[in-house]
Formats: C-alpha cells, sequence, structure tokens
C-alpha cells in the first residue's frame, strides 16, 4: 500500500530541510513526499528542490488550498498530512500504516508532541491529547452522535479514495477547524481511529507567539463551532 505524505509549507525556509530528512528516514519504503510551496517568499521552494521529492507550487495563500494541491498531485492509496515543522519518529510511517489493515478504518491520527515547549505545556498538551482526545472521538463517533471525529491535522493518516468520496478538502476555510470539518466528511464512512501512541513531534512556536490560553481558546472555540454550529 503506497503513502503519500503531503506537507504544506508557507515561507518555512528554517523548517523544511529537517522535517524532510526525518520522513526520509521512515522505515516504511513504499511513499512519496510532495512539499507544496504555498506562496512562499523565501527560500521554501528552493531548499525542497534539493531533495528527491515531489514540490508542487500553490498560489492561493491558505492551508486547504495546499493540502487540495498535495492531494491531487498524489498517487498513494494514503493521503498523509502532517506539517512543516513535524519531525516524525523512524517508525511513525509504518505504525500510522499498520491500521488500514482493517477495512473499516477511514483515518488514523495521534498526538501532537510539542518538543519545544516548556515541561509544564508539553506534557500537560500531551496527556490531554492521549486521553480526552481519544475518549472525545470515540464519543463523536457512536451511533446516536455521529458529529465526526478527532483529527489532528498536521498527523492523520486518511484513505485516498475515501477523501475523493468527501470531496476533498473545503478550501474556503483558511485555517482553524480545518481539522474537525475534514473529519466530520471522513467519518461519514467509517472509522476514524485516535491512537494515543502514534506521537508527532513538532514545535510549539505558534503557542509561543500568540500565548497558550489565547489559541487554545481559539482552537476550542473552532472546533465547537464545526461539530454544532455552522460551518466557516
Amino acid at each position: 500500500m503506497k503513502a503519500s505524505i503531503v506537507i504544506p509549507a508557507h515561507n518555512e525556509e528554517k523548517n523544511i530541510a529537517d522535517t524532510i530528512r526525518a520522513v526520509l528516514a521512515q522505515d516504511y519504503h513504499n511513499y512519496e513526499i510532495i512539499v507544496v510551496n504555498n506562496a512562499s517568499a523565501d527560500a521554501t521552494e528552493t531548499i525542497a528542490r534539493s531533495f528527491p521529492i515531489i514540490v508542487v507550487n500553490e498560489t492561493r495563500k491558505g492551508l486547504l488550498w495546499a493540502r487540495e494541491a498535495g492531494r491531487v498531485a498524489s498517487s498513494g492509496n494514503i493521503i498523509i498530512n502532517i506539517d512543516a515543522d513535524c519531525l516524525p519518529e523512524t517508525d511513525w510511517l509504518s505504525r500510522g500504516m499498520e491500521h488500514f489493515k482493517k477495512d473499516r478504518t477511514v483515518a488514523v491520527t495521534g498526538p501532537y508532541d510539542y518538543h519545544d515547549g516548556g515541561f509544564f505545556f508539553r506534557n500537560g498538551s500531551l496527556f490531554t491529547q492521549k486521553y480526552m482526545y481519544k475518549l472525545m472521538s470515540i464519543i463523536l463517533q457512536a451511533p446516536f452522535i455521529k458529529k465526526g471525529a478527532v483529527l489532528i491535522g498536521g498527523n492523520n493518516f486518511i484513505r485516498a479514495d475515501v477523501l475523493a468520496k468527501a470531496g476533498g478538502y473545503t478550501t474556503s476555510i483558511l485555517f482553524y477547524g480545518e481539522d474537525t470539518d475534514t473529519a466530520q466528511k471522513i467519518a461519514r464512512h467509517g472509522n476514524v481511529v485516535f491512537n494515543p501512541s502514534l506521537h508527532m513531534k513538532t514545535s510549539a512556536r505558534r503557542f509561543k507567539s500568540e500565548g497558550t490560553i489565547h489559541l487554545m481558546l481559539k482552537y476550542w472555540y473552532y472546533f465547537f463551532k464545526t461539530i454544532f454550529g455552522t460551518k466557516k
């Protein structure tokens, strides 16, 4: 089974090389890497093209424009989304792909590990995701609720045919709520698994720049708005 790892990148010249190297070091060998250069004004594209990968240009700025461009350019059975500051462990891909031996599984996701965050933030966030997010995803997918699932935007694996049936990504969403919207669309076709051990190292830079409490409230607002309210 072939995997297509899609990495949207907007002005990521400081991070993209390390992320690509980490993906190239995976112990699962049937995969392609697609970096989507999303309207970058720095050396992101040049750096990405120095590696043996696919580079796609998407001039319409927006995370889901980039994800959709990567999806369209992909040839794998499984579409995998990570961010340009992610650092997967060498067995991350093989462990994620293992879930698709079950036909009912349409997607798998796991927690972020904010490796450059403070001790309490890093471990508190990881604990919350591993236990609360998993439970929440199970509840949302319960037969009497069916409101979607929990999907971590930069750490998810989705069956390509299911994503196509769901109409791809909602490109009108710029950023917040994008993962919840995608989860709602694909959960109609099968089971979305939250695997607490499928960690993804990523940067806490957004929390540092915007403030932890402010950003957490914003994430939760858009999560519940997408699940229960009118989609933006």
